[in-house]
């Protein structure tokens, strides 16, 4: 909106209801040292997902970066990674109020749309670093939906789920972490009102979101590590070329060696 002629800045902003300062503020993003330090947890953790704090603290300084624990637990925390091992609270920021009980222990996964799982991954590039949310099929493997941004957001986890329920019809299970995007009545209510069951990761268990923890292995190996950018529109199409060729060239050895897309009944 246009301020109008005869009204000052304060009255405008007062107007609209917003700080006067948000208009000249421009928030700061992280030093080039401490991307290049995201770049190396990233690395290491995607190798070592039980890896806390205090052994990337050590494993930096190995690397001879002079850091302490309270600033590699920012970074860690600021790229959604939380080491994997039993604690008293495994989910950053997840409401007790919210959480689920993990619903597919001993559940003979056989179909299409019967279990999806969901999770988000810190995804870098050359100068900063953006998030990238996915949907996985578990039957299939074939990635229903995904979605690039620069922000932890449940707006994000939500719109991305609509759209994958529009275009491939609902699941009968979604299953994620506990992290705050997914322990809101909001994704409760989204869910419900499609019918989709809850499920949670319980705490302390690697294995419990395993199908898309290692996706976003396959994705950063074979795509983001090997074509570093600082453009967001070519990482955006680069990771969208390659979930294409994912779905539908790469076979998956935990489906027999189909396609994706083929498993998922999209071709022939």
């Amino acid at each position: 909106m246009k301020r109008p002629a005869g009204m000052s800045r304060n009255r405008f902003c007062k107007y609209m209801k917003f700080n006067r300062s948000n208009l000249y503020y421009k928030p700061k993003g992280e030093s080039g040292l401490n991307l290049r330090i995201m770049e190396i947890i990233d690395e290491y953790y995607l190798d070592h997902p039980t890896t806390g704090v205090k052994t990337m603290t050590m494993v930096l300084r190995e690397k001879d970066y002079t850091v302490n624990e309270k600033r590699v637990r920012r970074l860690m925390r600021k790229m959604n990674l939380m080491a994997i091992y039993p604690r008293k609270c495994l989910s950053k920021g997840g409401r007790a109020g919210h959480i689920h009980p993990y619903l597919l222990r001993n559940l003979e996964i056989n179909r299409r749309n019967q279990v999806w799982s969901t999770d988000i991954s810190y995804i870098r590039m050359i100068g900063g670093f953006m998030y990238l949310y996915a949907i996985i099929d578990v039957y299939s493997r074939y990635i229903v939906g995904w979605k690039l941004s620069n922000s932890l957001s449940a707006d994000n986890v939500h719109e991305m789920l609509r759209e994958s329920i529009r275009k491939f019809g609902a699941p009968e299970i979604i299953n994620s972490d506990q992290g705050s995007q997914y322990t809101t009545k909001a994704w409760e209510d989204l869910l419900k009102e499609n019918g989709i069951l809850i499920s949670m990761d319980g705490r302390g268990r690697c294995k419990d979101n395993i199908w898309i923890e290692r996706f976003w292995r396959t994705v950063k190996q074979e795509y983001v590590y090997i074509n570093p950018t600082d453009s967001v529109v070519e990482l955006r199409q680069g990771i969208s070329d390659y979930i294409e060729f994912y779905n539908y060239e790469r076979p998956h050895q935990s489906v027999g060696e189909i396609l994706p897309a083929r498993s998922y009944g999209l071709i022939a």
